[in-house]
């Protein structure tokens, strides 16, 4: 029995999120009736995150065990030949039999974009947070030094999760800008729900006036939702990349 790691790059703007739902369709179903159809058994996959709905991934880790024959180099090109347009398998490896692409990751780095102009662009609608009002790139720069290092996230986190702990490590939070796109990249030990949408909503925040740059690392150590900024919303935030 193998143990296959994939490699993914997906929009997630058809689906509802990675993870396998009963009354909707996801990234996880799809990419397994994929597999069925070219091993001819039906594996469970095992995701490195779960994405929300609109989320999209450029490096998305996932594995599965299997049977099948089909060495690696060949098993991106067969998946790609079932999989739709918005779901690329980008490489194949056999994996340890006892790796597990969500417990064995020691960090994940996610980017989101912030359109920042009068008129939203069509063509980045699916991917980024159109935000129309004048934000302060150096307030944002300066804001984002206060979640460096170990902190207790729980005022960036909605409701809903199980975990056993809600201190997490950031190891970097870039903000930069190029036109009329924001870019914030934030690399971590882990993240709680929706962590990186209330950090991106904060920083956004902080940029047009609404939240000052000196409160930053009060609200952190506060732990108080209502102390931090909006969740923003999905189309602008991809998984960038997942280290083992």
């Amino acid at each position: 029995m193998r143990n296959i790691k994939l490699t993914l790059q997906y929009d997630g703007t058809a689906y509802h999120g990675w993870q396998s739902q009963k009354n909707a369709i996801t990234v996880q179903e799809v990419l397994e009736k994929a597999i069925l159809k070219i091993t001819g058994a039906k594996p469970r996959v095992v995701g490195c995150s779960r994405t929300d709905t609109g989320v999209h991934a450029k490096r998305f880790v996932c594995n599965f065990t299997s049977e099948t024959k089909i060495p690696c180099d060949k098993l991106p090109l067969a998946l790609n030949t079932q999989l739709p347009s918005d779901i690329v398998c980008l490489l194949a490896e056999d994996a340890e039999k006892d790796f597990n692409s969500r417990y064995l990751a020691k960090k994940k780095c996610y980017t989101y974009y912030i359109q920042n102009s009068q008129f939203p662009d069509v063509f980045k609608t699916n991917y980024a947070w159109h935000f129309p009002y004048e934000l302060k790139l150096d307030d944002m720069k300066k804001a984002a030094e206060a979640f460096l290092g170990e902190h207790d996230f729980i005022g960036f986190a909605a409701s809903g999760f199980t975990v056993k702990t809600t201190v997490r490590t950031i190891y970097s939070l870039d903000v930069e800008k190029v036109d009329d796109l924001i870019k914030i990249t934030v690399t971590g030990n882990g993240f709680l729900y929706n962590m990186v949408r209330i950090i991106a909503g904060t920083l956004a925040f902080v940029g047009c006036g609404k939240i000052n740059t000196e409160e930053m690392a009060d609200i952190i150590a506060s732990c108080d939702r209502k102390r931090a900024g909006i969740t923003a919303p999905p189309q602008g935030l991809f998984l960038t990349e997942v280290y083992y």
